[in-house]
């Protein structure tokens, strides 16, 4: 296919495509970005790539022409002679034209093999944090994602521990994978220009995840310790007991006057497995 905002425009000038706000779509028309994308990614013909919202199918293309097999999930039904005039001639991708986060990705995988699954999009920015909460709740076999996402967003996928972005979804999406930022994209590069930048985020399984002794308890203690995130542990950890919470801090030099944004994965695995050994939890 053809890459270059004019080709973009008159190809959905004559389909008669509106841009539908209400599923957040920009696509990209540069194909030098797109190659970026392809590269660092780092794609070989024994994986196979789920893409979340192809749009018209200018990733998807060079995606076809990188992997093994490209599954898509494609909400918007008016893109369809969209995507068959823009992927004419290739023959490793099938459109499922339905809701992703609807929809039963184990099942549908079970036609494929593949040595490894990647994820890689332009995701739909209102949907960004679902959608990479569904692979990981759904234990989707994924190990690799790449994704462009609105900067603001991807900065707090990446934080760390001290940083203003830091929150409970950092320490989750960070207990699963190696988050990081492959590289800046601005807004000039997408029919129509959205109101911001965004950032290409790596996500790569992590190998040596932190020993949690019980990962609900676990995400339940970072998500109540950032209930205000202004306020320190002593006032967001009421309901646990803040004896055990305090021996724990004091061994890492720290005290229940700590912020929660002062802690890495590591320091709130330990204060919860110290809760859970000692089967207090709850008060």
């Amino acid at each position: 296919m053809e890459y270059s905002p004019k080709k973009m425009q008159d190809l959905l000038d004559k389909n008669a495509f509106h841009l539908k706000k209400q599923y957040g779509q920009n696509f990209i028309v540069d194909e030098n970005i797109i190659n970026n994308i392809i590269n660092k990614a780092e794609l070989n013909k024994n994986i196979m790539v789920i893409e979340i919202g192809p749009g018209a199918g200018s990733l998807t293309y060079k995606l076809a022409c990188a992997c093994q097999n490209v599954l898509c999930y494609e909400i918007d039904t008016s893109l369809k002679n969209i995507l068959n005039e823009n992927l004419l001639g290739v023959d490793n991708v099938d459109i499922i034209f339905n809701d992703f986060l609807k929809s039963n990705v184990k099942d549908d995988l079970k036609k494929y093999q593949f040595e490894q699954l990647y994820v890689v999009a332009n995701l739909p920015y209102y949907i960004t944090t679902p959608i990479i909460m569904k692979i990981i709740e759904d234990q989707l076999p994924v190990d690799k994602i790449v994704v462009m996402v609105q900067k603001e967003v991807g900065n707090r996928f990446k934080a760390q521990p001290n940083s203003k972005d830091y929150n409970s979804l950092s320490i989750y999406l960070n207990y699963y994978y190696h988050v990081v930022k492959l590289m800046d994209i601005s807004r000039n590069i997408f029919i129509p220009k959205p109101n911001v930048d965004s950032i290409i985020v790596s996500f790569t399984k992590r190998k040596d995840k932190v020993k949690v002794n019980d990962e609900v308890h676990f995400f339940e203690l970072v998500h109540t310790s950032f209930t205000q995130k202004r306020k320190n542990l002593r006032n967001n950890l009421k309901k646990y007991d803040l004896n055990i919470l305090e021996t724990e801090l004091n061994k890492m030099g720290l005290d229940l006057n700590v912020r929660a944004e002062a802690l890495s994965i590591e320091q709130f695995a330990q204060l919860s497995n110290a809760l859970v050994d000692r089967g207090m939890y709850d008060k």
